[in-house]
């Protein structure tokens, strides 16, 4: 593990160098997420893409 690092170790600085965050998305990923587990078993894929684009 320790040589997979060291072969990448750019790669590592640059991940604790610059700011980036996924946080916006992770809120949108989360509520698509449990529309689908809402959903999950019931008509089909119809119901499951109108709740989607309702909600969009």
């Amino acid at each position: 593990m320790a040589a997979g690092i060291s072969r990448d170790i750019e790669i590592v600085r640059g991940a604790i160098n610059h700011r980036w965050t996924t946080s916006p998305v992770e809120g949108q990923i989360n509520s698509l997420k449990t529309l689908k587990r809402q959903m999950y078993g019931r008509a089909g894929y119809a119901p499951l893409r109108s709740r989607v684009l309702m909600t969009a």
